[in-house]
């Protein structure tokens, strides 16, 4: 499986102006290489090739007066910043033929000299990985990293980036093996909620920790500050760098929070199972502060790739599930109830309910079934791919694995 490793890098000042020299150079081949895209499609030409496209924008580009800096950065540097080029129109292609699953991918637009996030990417060609434990960059130098983990592999391509607080990072994509744990057999459904971030089918509730609500307060203060600086001023680009610092923080304490509490739950249970939530959808309403503030995409995502990672089973139920008007002990739908009652009794077998964990027991009543074949036999794994005889549907005349034969 793939996984990506991120590790604080502390430039210093002669690296930090050549790391800026670099973003510069690879946001202007970005933006030439759309431009150029850009006139050739509104003169009726044909898409530009790479190989065309990379001898324009950056080999010919070169010999020019008004482009010859280009070659004072690594061209490892400006090549991949083509091919990210590329990537962004695939991704749009692919979305308007509806080959890419999930929401509409927008067209490549124009990089900006003032957007927070600035990076580069190298290839094995561009950077080097020292014995003294420093990350050397072709045309930067030998970049000090903290290596809060060790890297399990080597990796062919390294991503430097400058984030809207000034932090550099390198990030590596490495290809590791499943580091499977000893087997269980304990299985849980999560309820995710606002009052309590999770609650599991167990009875266990889990508290949400709202880091955001905490900082709100200093927040304010700090962006407050900001309103008042001139625009274009020094004074503003300080006091913009102090707000962005003060939500990174607050970023960064939900993101260790949820890495800790994932592999609490993927170590103590077999099998996983949440519920499909919109979560884009319930952002737009007046609960969004709380629900961006729980970040239950990302601990979700978590909880999906270490379940891969470790051997463990992950499923999600429909999101039109009735969990919360159905008695997990009966079975009987006892109808829609308000947000405000949180226990009810049901009418059937006069079972006294907790809302948050009578939904996690009926996620994990419907996680179990969706996973559980026609036959009544456990799915594989997910980690372990399936056979090209059990994909899709058997066609009339046809004879399963299990041996029913489809009339």
């Amino acid at each position: 499986m793939r996984l990506r490793y991120n590790y604080r890098v502390y430039p210093d000042a002669p690296q930090r102006r050549a790391l800026a020299q670099a973003f510069g150079c690879a946001r202007v081949v970005f933006n030439d290489g759309l431009r150029a895209r850009q006139e050739a499609h509104a003169a009726g030409e044909p898409y530009l090739k790479d190989t065309d496209l990379q001898k324009q924008v950056i080999t010919a580009a070169k010999r020019t007066e008004e482009r010859a800096w280009l070659g004072e950065v690594s061209s490892v540097v400006l090549v991949q910043s083509l091919r990210d080029l590329h990537t962004a129109y695939r991704n749009f292609f692919s979305s308007v033929t509806g080959k890419r699953k999930g929401p509409k991918v927008a067209p490549p637009r124009f990089q900006s000299r003032k957007d927070n996030r600035q990076s580069i990417r190298l290839t094995a060609n561009g950077f080097t990985l020292r014995d003294n434990g420093t990350l050397y960059v072709a045309k930067v130098g030998d970049l000090e990293v903290r290596w809060s983990r060790p890297l399990p592999a080597v990796s062919t391509s390294v991503t430097v980036t400058k984030d809207a607080a000034d932090r550099y990072w390198a990030s590596f994509v490495i290809d590791t093996d499943p580091e499977f744990l000893p087997e269980l057999e304990t299985e849980t459904g999560i309820d995710l909620g606002l009052s309590h971030f999770a609650v599991l089918a167990d009875g266990k509730k889990i508290d949400a920790p709202k880091f955001l609500r905490r900082a709100e307060r200093k927040l304010k203060r700090l962006q407050k500050d900001l309103s008042l600086k001139a625009k274009g001023s020094n004074n503003r680009a300080k006091a913009r760098k102090l707000v962005a610092r003060q939500h990174a923080k607050v970023a960064d304490r939900r993101r260790d929070w949820h890495h800790k509490e994932s592999t609490k739950i993927i170590r103590d249970n077999q099998a996983v199972y949440v519920e499909d939530l919109t979560v884009s959808g319930l952002g737009r309403t007046r609960l969004a502060k709380s629900v961006h503030d729980a970040g239950w995409s990302t601990f979700v995502a978590m909880l999906e790739y270490k379940a891969a990672k470790h051997g463990r089973y992950f499923g999600k139920i429909g999101r039109f599930e009735p969990t919360s008007q159905v008695c997990s002990a009966c079975g009987i739908k006892d109808g829609p109830k308000p947000l405000h009652v949180r226990e009810w009794t049901c009418q059937e077998c006069g079972t006294v309910h907790d809302r948050d964990v009578n939904a996690a027991r009926n996620i994990l009543a419907a996680g179990r079934a969706d996973r559980l074949n026609a036959c009544g036999a456990p799915v594989r794994r997910a980690s372990v791919p399936a056979q090209r005889g059990e994909a899709g549907t058997p066609q009339k005349g046809q004879t399963t694995q299990a041996g029913i034969h489809v009339l």
